[in-house]
């Protein structure tokens, strides 16, 4: 993806094209790539903003999912941002919903996407042996429904963050820290729309978990796609598109 990374004190983030503010956050391995289709489909309406999560920069004691809340929070404080669209995949998904459960008046809509918060899969049992780029493949193939989503320039991310040794000690925190930080019952205080959209053949956040959001959250509607992964804005855009806008239409 070829936009500017722009930089404002200790933020790096992406903002493109004008209007209300959409801002997105991306999961544990995500990065820009991942919100392609979405920035060049939404930036003609909206203020796009993703911010870059500081995954490997906090210290040990903020590498949590409130740490990146946090985070998120400032820059969102930073920018002078109200009335803002939210939508998360994945560990991006679960660092919206404490935000607006901090900050929910500066929040209009949430979009939650294979969000983590209630229950998910992680890499496994075990984590990755160092080296091991076709153990790497075959992880990164799970997170789609069509293994070919997993791009070779995917795979070579990920292998070089969990060959990192920092980087591979700071994604074990945040996992251990999303599977803890559990939302079940603060889900009841989250008032605004909710959008969930979902793959049906996700196997990180299972359609179960879609479903008990979709009970827990008071003002929620839930949207399935057929044969779609853990992330649907990457795998079939133009139909995560389609009923991401007609959900902000409406609000």
């Amino acid at each position: 993806m070829q936009y500017e990374i722009k930089q404002s004190g200790k933020f790096k983030y992406v903002m493109e094209g004008q209007g209300e503010s959409l801002i997105l956050l991306h999961g544990l391995f995500g990065a820009l790539s991942n919100f392609k289709d979405l920035v060049d489909c939404f930036k003609e309406k909206y203020t796009v903003y993703i911010p870059m999560l500081p995954l490997y920069d906090l210290t040990n004691l903020d590498t949590s999912v409130s740490g990146l809340a946090k985070h998120v929070s400032k820059f969102i404080e930073t920018k002078n941002l109200t009335n803002v669209n939210l939508l998360g995949n994945s560990l991006g998904g679960h660092i919206a919903l404490v935000y607006a459960l901090k900050h929910p008046e500066r929040v209009k809509t949430i979009t939650l996407t294979g969000s983590s918060g209630l229950f998910e899969n992680g890499m496994g049992e075990t984590y990755p042996k160092r080296g091991d780029k076709d153990y790497i493949r075959k992880k990164v193939e799970l997170t789609f429904y069509d293994a070919k989503s997993a791009s070779q320039e995917l795979v070579d991310e990920v292998y070089n963050i969990v060959n990192n040794r920092l980087k591979a000690v700071k994604i074990i925190y945040l996992a251990k820290s999303a599977i803890r930080h559990h939302l079940g019952e603060e889900l009841q205080n989250i008032k605004q729309p909710v959008c969930l959209i979902w793959g049906k053949n996700d196997t990180i956040t299972p359609p179960m978990v879609a479903e008990e959001f979709k009970k827990l959250l008071p003002n929620s509607e839930l949207h399935w796609i057929d044969k779609c992964g853990h992330a649907p804005m990457m795998e079939v855009p133009t139909e995560f598109n389609l009923i991401f806008s007609e959900f902000l239409s409406k609000h």
